[in-house]
Formats: structure tokens, sequence, C-alpha cells
């Protein structure tokens, strides 16, 4: 790897003589380490006594090796998520200041790993919107929190102008905000090249334009979470410091044990947080939080605004698949459900944002019958017990992964739901001998290999 000449300048300017060295022979001569974080509401198994856990983390377990994750099928019921361990640091976050029922906005969520754990620490009752702005990543970002399986969730698609024009809505928003990637350099050799001192430069720009556009949307007293998978103090310290100056925030201090090997910031900042590649088991990482002045609170949701969706009419199968008080809504022709006590406020945020998902996809209504969705399947909400299942074994499942049409054996006709080792995959339509694949196309595996044995991350203890 070789590194740019200017960055190598800034990285020792901005770090004492060992310090750089260490930071950049980390960069350059060691491998990036692979971690998941397991998804509790879904599942009791835990990877493999060997794996080590995550310090700031319970759910987060570091694997001895890089897996054939795509050949897993449990990665697909979304049972895990693969994610770098730095970044898992916002469920501890989450978990120490958010103890009641929150709005939250991931600004820039995509692909969805700070979402999937941030909905996992978030208190009950709690509405998580995940929001990414580039259409292509915005997809892939609703494939996992579909996947991840909570109903309490919104996938949008909107510029952060959007969000800043509702008003003291947020108590917290989380800006994960595009960087120039100097922490991404072991995993991403497209990073490497791409790095130059203008994009350094275009990116804090860019960085303050975002703070500014949704600064309004974050309530008096509430948070915001400012992160970057950067070095530079441009992109980190110099943005947190504009914040403080310009809106009067107040940083908050976090508890970062020093065992865990998180530094402090450049120049003495003792509440910006580092993650050091040699320092932690994990990529670069810098993240602050910072509260808002309480100032005088304006309404966020004007009542004419406010007021909730007209109750849809649901085809009584329907009316059976999820367990608990849901709202229901048809747009176009895909019916969707919303938990009653959040619905109020997801109707306002689908009338501000360009909303992808909103809770629970159920199907897509075709005459008087539903053709029932892959959020469906995967939701926590789900009642099982409505649908026939089949347990097929891993090459079946493989099959049906890869949208291959598969053999149950003995189910019903109709709509069956298709599990392994009891974890849903999805739907299939069984029509004689043989099942149509309902798996969503773009999701599909398209390799043509896969391994004789399933992949064994998870197991029982």
């Amino acid at each position: 790897m070789t590194l740019h000449p200017q960055f190598i300048r800034e990285i020792e300017e901005s770090f004492d003589g060992y310090e750089a060295k260490q930071l950049l022979q980390a960069i350059t001569d060691t491998e990036a380490i692979t971690s998941i974080r397991v998804n509790t509401s879904k599942t009791a198994l835990r990877p493999a006594t060997s794996c080590t856990q995550v310090p700031w983390c319970a759910q987060g377990y570091y694997l001895p090796r890089h897996e054939q994750f795509t050949f897993d099928p449990l990665l697909h019921s979304g049972l895990y998520y693969v994610q770098d361990a730095s970044s898992m640091i916002i469920s501890h976050i989450v978990n120490k200041l958010v103890t009641r029922p929150v709005k939250y906005l991931d600004l820039c969520a995509a692909p969805g790993g700070k979402s999937t754990a941030v909905r996992a620490a978030l208190p009950e009752g709690s509405l998580l919107v995940c929001n990414e702005v580039v259409p292509q990543r915005a997809n892939i970002l609703k494939e996992n929190i579909i996947k991840w399986g909570n109903p309490d969730c919104i996938v949008a698609s909107s510029d952060s102008s959007r969000w800043g024009q509702m008003t003291h809505f947020f108590d917290v928003v989380a800006a994960d905000v595009p960087c120039s990637g100097e922490g991404m350099f072991r995993k991403d050799s497209t990073a490497v090249e791409q790095w130059t001192p203008e994009l350094v430069e275009q990116c804090a720009e860019r960085q303050r334009l975002i703070i500014d556009n949704v600064w309004d949307a974050i309530t008096p007293g509430g948070l915001l979470i400012y992160s970057t998978c950067t070095f530079n103090r441009a992109e980190n310290e110099a943005i947190i410091e504009y914040i403080i100056d310009r809106y009067g925030a107040t940083p908050v201090p976090l508890d970062m044990p020093d065992k865990w090997g998180v530094s402090h910031g450049i120049d003495g900042q003792q509440w910006c947080y580092r993650f050091l590649p040699h320092r932690v088991k994990g990529e670069g990482l810098f993240v602050c939080v910072l509260q808002k002045p309480n100032e005088k609170r304006q309404s966020a949701t004007p009542s004419a605004t406010r007021r909730r969706q007209p109750a849809t009419k649901v085809p009584q199968a329907a009316a059976q698949w999820l367990t608990g008080d849901y709202n229901y809504s048809l747009n176009g022709d895909t019916l969707t459900a919303i938990r009653a006590t959040i619905a109020t406020d997801a109707d306002y945020v689908a009338r501000c944002a360009n909303v992808l998902l909103r809770g629970v996809e159920l199907g897509s209504m075709k005459g008087r019958d539903i053709v029932p969705a892959q959020s469906l399947a995967l939701t926590t909400a789900a009642n099982r017990g409505a649908f026939a299942r089949a347990d097929v074994d891993y090459t079946t499942a493989i099959a049906y992964l890869r949208g291959d049409a598969i053999t149950l054996g003995d189910v019903p006709r109709g709509t069956v739901l298709v599990e392994y080792q009891g974890a849903p995959l999805g739907f299939a339509k069984q029509v004689g001998n043989r099942a149509n694949n309902l798996y969503p196309r773009q999701w599909r595996i398209r390799s043509t290999y896969a391994p004789t044995t399933p992949p064994c991350i998870l197991c029982q203890q």
C-alpha cells in the first residue's frame, strides 16, 4: 500500500513521533479484523467460544478469520450483521445516554450497521428513522433494516435540508457524515487511491453544510452524535469546534474505560474520541456527542400535519399476520403496518421525506388477494403461526437464496414460510410438487459457487 505523501505528513504533524509511526504501520502492514454483531431479538445463538467479545458492545464478537458470509443463510435471515468493531461504539453511546423512548434520526445511515446497532439499543417505544440520500445505497439500507426485523423503523432517502425543516422533532440525530475515509484504508484500496488534500477540504465543507441543514431538527436539549471514519483534524475536531462556536452546543463526556484503548481528540479535547487501529481491534473512527442548548421549544408538528392517516381496511387474513397493535395503510398496492403508538409521528415523517419503508411491508394487493412481502417474513413482529412453514436443509436454503425453484415436500398449497434451522428466509408458493420462489430478485446470491458445508459462525453454546 502506497500512501499519499501529504497524508503521511499530516499524520506526523497531528500525532507525536511514536504514535504516528505506530498508526502508519498499522495502516500499511496489518490486516483488518473481522467482527460481527448478533441480533439477540432473533436468536440465542452465539459465535464459537474461540471468538472474543468486543469490549464496548455486548453483542459484538471478533472472529478469528474472515468467513464466507454470503453462503450463510443465517446472515440472510438477519441473525447477525458483519460490522467493524469500532463502529459498534454507537451501541454503548445509546445505552448510556438514551434512557427513555425517543425519536432518533440516523442521517447518513447506509449500509445500515450503525442503524441496526442503534435499534437494538434504543428503549422500547422509540422511533428510528434511517436516511440515505443516494438512491442505490438507500435500497441497500432498506434491505438491511428489513433483515434486522425490528418493526419500529422508517427508511427514507432525502437530502439533509429536508430534515432540517422538521423543526425540533428529533431527540437524537446521528450524523456519520461522508468523509475522506482514511480510517478505512486497510479495507478499501480505492479510498487510498482517491485521497488528496483537496478531498479532505471538500469533505469538511460538506460536513459543515450537513450540520447546518439538520441542526433545526434537533429538539432543545437534544443530542447530535457526530462521527467519521477518518483521521485528519479538519473533518473531526475542527467540525466539532465549528458546531460549538456557531450553535452553542455543549460536548457530552462519554464513559470510555482506559482498558479499551480509545484515544482522546487531538489538542487535548477530552470529549472527542478516536479509535486508532494500532490501539484498538478495529478500523479508524472519530466520534463526539454534543447537546443542543435548551432553548425555547418551537412546535415541531402542527396539528394540521400531525393528524393520523385514515384507517385502511385490512384483509381478514392479513390482520392475523402481526402480533401487537398496528395501524395499516395502503400506498399504491402495497399494504404496510406501523405500531399504533408511533403511527402519528411516522405519518408526519412520511409527509416530510421520501419514505421507502414505513414499519412492516405486509404485501402487495392483487385483487382480493395479498402476496406477502419479504419484510413480513423477517420481522420480529410476525405471527409465524399464520403461515405453513417448511424447514429446509443447507443445499435447499442456498438454492432458495439464489432464486431457484425448490421442493418443499409435504406442505399444503399456497404461501409457505421457508426456514433454515428455524430462522425464516422468506416466502415461497407451493404449487403441486414444486414451490415458486418469492425471494426478492435484487437480494439473490449471484455466485454459482457454494461450499459443501455451511459456514459455522453462530452455534449452540
